[in-house]
């Protein structure tokens, strides 16, 4: 058996929480050689689908005939799908090796993520990847991701999150994820409102190119379980993720590819889209009623509301949250689609209890609660009937339902 002595240090920094700023970072990989200076990166940030984002532009530039690395964040069920080349996540034996070049040069002040990102930017210099996709892991302006000058970068939908560290407000939020421009990098975003004009404002100060695209721009021809159709710039694409609001995330990968201003990998849009894969983001699970997603946000919920309504109609939701999100907020969205209603708590220690989640309800439903995630599909896959059930509200919630999923198939 593999020792991973090095995989369980990175595990216990989770202890030291989150610290904002790019001091640690930049002395950690200052003393690595800075490996993120030999690597061209694409930095995608936002509220609300940055995944998605990634994944299909790891597409599109793996049918392009690239090597890819993408670090993304959070992992569902190992901490080795955080980083990604050639299409498969890091081993254990490379992940093994990577941390023990970050846990011997780092400090007492390092983080769990700081060393995640170190490790990423250490495995992809090794791997000589073509192109690495960095999702920002919280905000943008102090996240550890922005240590690089990137060749385009991608601010997806703002909301309110994370508030504790980003500020009160939809403008300290947008300020904060505006943070990731960098002089003469083209930027492409989708926001409006309040978000944009603070992003339009810090791109005329940084001199940052930026493009805007219109959601009224894209138009959806067809939305089902497993693929959503649209037409855009006077073409049809087809993504291989379901939901409308993947469309504008697709929109936003055709741009960003186009920006980066490598006619080669255009040709290659098309296909990459329509290849794109992305666990629980609306995720049919074959051979059972069940589509997980991991949805935390109220914009989110907003989203997922509308598609399963169109594609399902009404469901048996599942429902399991974090303590620190907006608990009431996508209770009372989810809650019209919700024929019954299940809560539970995540594996987590920052799950909600499942007596907070049944109180968001507002006695909207007859509320099942149950001790866990898996119980509570237990008891779903008794009661729905000839309804989909619906698991939701944390990617720990889809975590357990892949648990879950292991233990029936």
């Amino acid at each position: 058996m593999m020792n991973c002595e090095n995989l369980s240090w990175l595990e216990n920094l989770q202890s030291r929480g989150i610290k904002p700023g790019l001091d640690n970072i930049g002395r950690l990989l200052s003393k690595l050689g800075n490996p993120e200076k030999s690597l061209r990166t694409i930095h995608v940030a936002g509220s609300d689908g940055k995944g998605s984002v990634c994944a299909m532009l790891e597409s599109i530039l793996d049918a392009a005939g690239m090597n890819v690395g993408m670090f993304t964040s959070p992992h569902i069920i190992k901490v080795n799908e955080s980083i990604r080349a050639s299409g498969h996540d890091i081993s254990d034996v490379d992940l093994e090796s990577v941390l023990g070049e970050v846990r011997s040069a780092a400090d007492d002040d390092c983080t769990n993520f700081e060393a995640l990102t170190a490790a990423a930017f250490l495995f992809f210099r090794k791997e000589n990847v073509d192109f690495a996709i960095i999702e920002v892991g919280m905000g943008g302006r102090l996240d550890s991701t922005n240590v690089i000058t990137p060749a385009v970068s991608v601010i997806n939908n703002i909301s309110m999150e994370h508030t504790r560290f980003l500020g009160d407000t939809l403008e300290k939020i947008a300020s904060e994820k505006a943070g990731i421009m960098k002089p003469n990098v083209p930027c492409i975003t989708a926001n409006k409102g309040p978000a944009l004009d603070v992003i339009s404002e810090h791109s005329k100060i940084v001199g940052c190119p930026l493009t805007v695209i219109d959601k009224d721009e894209v138009e959806v021809l067809e939305n089902t379980s497993d693929h959503v159709t649209f037409r855009y710039g006077c073409r049809n694409y087809s993504v291989g993720l379901p939901g409308r609001y993947q469309a504008l995330n697709a929109a936003l990968s055709i741009e960003a590819v186009r920006a980066m201003g490598i006619p080669e990998i255009e040709p290659f849009i098309e296909v990459g889209l329509e290849n794109a894969a992305w666990p629980c983001r609306l995720q049919r699970i074959d051979d059972f009623p069940l589509i997980v997603d991991g949805t935390h946000t109220k914009k989110g919920a907003e989203c997922i509301a509308s598609d399963v309504s169109e594609i399902y109609g009404k469901v048996v939701l599942i429902l399991g949250m974090l303590e620190d999100k907006d608990i009431e907020g996508v209770a009372g969205i989810l809650s019209p689609i919700a024929d019954k209603v299940i809560v539970a708590s995540p594996s987590s220690p920052r799950a909600a209890s499942a007596d907070r989640l049944a109180r968001a309800f507002s006695n909207r439903h007859d509320i099942i609660i149950c001790d866990s995630i898996g119980e509570a599909l237990d008891a779903a896959m008794e009661c729905h009937g000839d309804l989909c059930v619906l698991a939701t509200g944390s990617f720990r919630t889809a975590e357990d339902c892949i648990k879950w999923l292991r233990t029936r198939t």
